[in-house]
């Protein structure tokens, strides 16, 4: 018998590649952090020996969620301005808050909380934006986690650099200190093209096809977002964003609720993607994404939470629900934006948008085995006829018992086993205090 680390032996393995392809009573073998084979479970018995077997005789196994678009630290404002429309909320509340508060301390007790709500809910990979992101990388891997960092850019200054070349060398000392680490790639993260000039979007753009790393930045949130470029520029900011040259396979688009028939062409045209965040996008009534019509049209479109000051959670269950409920009002089709889809876009299509679909996104040998274990076994999620749809319209994120990234266990029956949840919780209350005259 072939000697494994870890044997995982599941009631069903959804691998998402190939496509809508449910494995019933499969096992997932893993040796160095690597998947070796997803194969029936009695014939993993026959060929291999395990250091550590996990039964999961009710449960659905699937790739580590990837939460394609986040604002981590932002988990000490959970609550803190909500019911606003978006620039108010921005302008009045969240910036002032930031401008008084944001500190690697911030981060790190943020980022921390972070890591924790989404490890627990299944999420193995996040893509990051926010200030300190070098804190955020370290506290991530610190706690086994995957992470694409961003190398935020804003033109005006703030707690963590004065102007927008700090901004710059600050990302690409990141960019140089974590490249090659197995856990963590970086992306350019300019904010939005209200917040940053069109000459330091351009200087981004030649830096990242230099870097082969892609860029990452809100686009086209709200009506009045677009209707302000127009009026100042005589353009839509994606076309700005066009003739800055950055439209590409290593264009990342966040949000996305107001798109044209002839923006879809050029973001299918250009191979960009589109980072959806259904639930965020209800909260401040920004507008609902044509989710089924860009994938019509070929583009890959993934799935995201914002961060819980506009959102008010980092539950990918609950978005993958609310994108495949609003999918299917939008389009006015009920086969629109189907389970299936929803999981591939929870999964592989994250993968794809941060160009790490090589290593994860989905159960295949040669991939890194990042893992989630949902247990269907629970009253409200039976009887089970397809346990993708059970995934996707009956389970929550309580229902995850284990997960595993690269192989090591990180949950186990829901326990954390790298973060400590009573310590985390008492640093969330104090920074409370902190913020409440911001509320």
């Amino acid at each position: 018998m072939e000697q494994i680390d870890t044997l995982i032996n599941a009631r069903w393995v959804i691998p998402v590649e190939p496509a809508r392809t449910v494995l019933d009573h499969h096992s997932v073998a893993i040796r160095d952090g690597r998947i070796v084979a997803v194969l029936p479970t009695d014939e993993a018995h026959r060929t291999y020996q395990a250091d550590h077997v996990r039964e999961l005789d009710s449960h659905a196994v699937i790739p580590g969620l990837i939460n394609a678009h986040t604002h981590a630290a932002m988990n000490l404002m959970r609550g803190i301005a909500d019911d606003l429309p978006l620039m108010t909320w921005l302008q009045e509340h969240i910036f002032p808050a930031e401008q008084a508060h944001v500190s690697p301390e911030f981060c790190q007790d943020g980022v921390e909380a972070a890591v924790a709500e989404m490890l627990a809910g299944g999420v193995t990979c996040f893509n990051d934006m926010y200030f300190f992101p070098e804190v955020t990388a370290r506290v991530t891997t610190q706690a086994g986690m995957r992470l694409s960092a961003g190398m935020i850019l804003i033109d005006f200054p703030t707690a963590y650099a004065d102007k927008p070349e700090e901004y710059i060398e600050k990302g690409l000392a990141l960019h140089d200190a974590w490249r090659g680490d197995p856990l963590v790639t970086t992306a350019f993260a300019p904010h939005a093209p209200y917040t940053v000039g069109e000459e330091r979007l351009t200087h981004v753009a030649t830096l990242a096809a230099e870097l082969d790393c892609p860029v990452h930045i809100h686009v086209h949130e709200t009506a009045d977002e677009v209707n302000q470029s127009i009026a100042t520029t005589g353009e839509r900011p994606l076309a700005r964003l066009e003739a800055c040259g950055l439209l590409s396979p290593g264009f990342i688009a966040a949000h996305m609720t107001q798109v044209t028939e002839t923006e879809i062409e050029r973001l299918a045209a250009t191979g960009s993607h589109i980072l959806h965040c259904p639930e965020a996008n209800m909260k401040l009534a920004s507008g609902f994404c044509p989710v089924q019509q860009l994938l019509d049209a070929g583009v890959n479109v993934a799935l995201g939470t914002d961060g819980v000051a506009s959102n008010n959670d980092l539950d990918m269950f609950g978005e993958m629900r609310s994108a495949a409920l609003i999918g299917k009002a939008v389009a006015g089709d009920a086969a629109a934006v189907d389970a299936d889809t929803a999981l591939a876009m929870a999964t592989i299509n994250g993968a794809r948008a941060l160009g790490i679909d090589g290593h994860t996104g989905s159960l295949t040998a040669g991939k890194a085995a990042d893992i989630t274990a949902v247990d269907l076994g629970a009253l409200e999620c039976q009887p089970v006829y397809n346990p993708v749809s059970q995934l996707v319209y009956s389970a929550g994120r309580h229902h995850v018992s284990d997960v595993w990234v690269a192989g090591r266990q990180l949950v186990h029956h829901g326990d954390l086993l790298t973060l400590d949840r009573d310590r985390i919780l008492n640093r969330l209350h104090a920074w409370r205090d902190k913020l409440l005259p911001n509320a």
